[in-house]
This record gives structure tokens, C-alpha cells and sequence, in this order.
């Protein structure tokens, strides 16, 4: 029997929300794949041609691009992070839903004009996105590349402003930051290894099809 099919799915805000949609393509993670506090990375199925692995948003689509991994879920931000020309993007899943957002501390954004700015420096894991947006309004943007605990950076004077990703803004909030511009809307996608498509059809075009009406159903629902 060939190897299982690995699919790479995102630890935090969007592991949630892929559970519904894995039920209606008709997979079925074993019971410790939804706990959180697990410290297990592999997972089986229902499907014994498929195992999951729990992995951070980041590193699924390495997973995916390098063919550890032959399909996953990523947001859109991780994929124009990286720009993987190993990966296809072949559905929008419509969950994950957020906004990738420029904040700054509340004090400052009263008597701040976004137009005005000439040089920023920024506090985000995402210095490809951040310079990009900036470069194409004239901005000067000097990044400071952090995984995490962004909030605080301000606080401490690391850096003024941060890029982020917001969905409800409560975290900026108790943390005296205010959203003051939008770079991008985020979703989450099914991604696939290219190669695998080819090489490993016969279960990965099915998988994506699959994907495709569980999609288009919950459209309908």
C-alpha cells in the first residue's frame, strides 16, 4: 500500500474552523487532533490513505513546497509571504477570515496621518508584505522581523508601529493599539505540492475536488 497522504493543517485560528469543513470531504481526525494542549504533530484519520499533521502556519507551506507534505490549509498571507512557485492555491476554503493591518499605539494614531509618512520602522513577521506596501506608497520601511508577541513591541520602543494580522481587534485593544490601515484581506487556501498533483492523482485530485463542493455547500447552506 503507498504511503499516506500528509495534510499539513495550521495550529491557532484556523484549526478550528477546518474541522467542519474536513467532515463534509468525509475526513475524520483521530480525537487528539483537536487538542490543543496535544504535544503530537501526526495524526490518523478515518481515511487510511491520509494522516495530519499539526504544524505552525509558517511551516505548512514549507511542508507542502518541499513535498513532506502533498496538500494543507495556509492563509493567503503565509502564501504572498513566500511566494512558493513549488505550491498550487487551487481553492479559497472561506474560513480563516482576517485582515493583515498597519497598528499603532492610540496615543499616536490621534494626531497621526498615515499620508505624511516618509520613513516607518515596524515591528512584524511579515517584511516581504510590509515592504512591498510601503515601497508602492513612497514609504521608507525599516522592519523588525519578530514571530510573535508584536502587541508589546511599541511599549518597549522596539519599534513604532507593527503589521499584523487583526481579526476581531481585541489583542490590539489591550494593548493601546489602534488599526490604523488595512494592507490585505486574509483567508485560508488549500494548497497542494505540485508535483504530488501530478505524481500522486489519483488521491490528490479527487482530495481537491472534494474540497471544492464542501466549499460550494457551505455557500449553499
Amino acid at each position: 500500500m503507498a504511503e499516506p497522504i500528509i495534510l499539513a493543517i495550521p495550529k491557532g485560528r484556523i484549526l478550528s474552523e477546518a474541522l467542519p469543513l474536513l467532515a463534509r470531504v468525509g475526513i475524520v481526525p483521530e480525537a487528539a487532533f483537536s487538542d490543543e494542549n496535544s504535544r503530537a504533530l501526526r495524526f490518523a484519520t478515518n481515511r487510511p490513505d491520509i494522516a495530519i499533521i499539526r504544524v505552525r502556519a509558517f511551516d505548512v507551506a514549507t511542508f507542502v513546497a518541499h513535498g513532506a507534505a502533498q496538500i494543507g490549509i495556509v492563509g493567503s498571507d503565509v502564501l504572498m509571504e513566500f511566494d512558493y512557485s513549488e505550491l498550487y492555491a487551487p481553492v479559497d476554503l472561506d474560513i480563516g477570515h482576517c485582515r493583515l493591518s498597519i497598528a499603532e499605539p492610540a496615543a499616536m494614531a490621534a494626531s497621526d496621518d498615515p499620508r505624511e509618512w516618509s520613513h516607518v520602522r515596524v515591528a512584524t513577521k511579515y517584511p516581504y508584505l510590509t515592504r512591498k506596501h510601503f515601497e508602492a506608497r513612497g514609504v521608507q520601511a525599516e522592519c523588525v522581523k519578530l514571530n510573535g508577541a508584536m502587541e508589546i513591541a511599541p511599549e518597549l520602543g522596539l519599534a513604532g508601529r507593527i503589521v499584523d494580522l487583526v481579526s476581531s481587534g481585541k489583542t490590539l485593544k489591550e494593548n493601546g493599539l489602534v488599526e490604523v490601515e488595512v494592507i490585505t484581506q486574509v483567508s485560508a487556501r488549500l494548497i497542494v505540492n505540485r508535483a504530488a498533483f501530478k505524481t500522486r492523482a489519483e488521491t490528490v485530485v479527487p482530495l481537491v475536488e472534494a474540497f471544492r463542493a464542501a466549499v460550494g455547500q457551505a455557500h449553499a447552506a
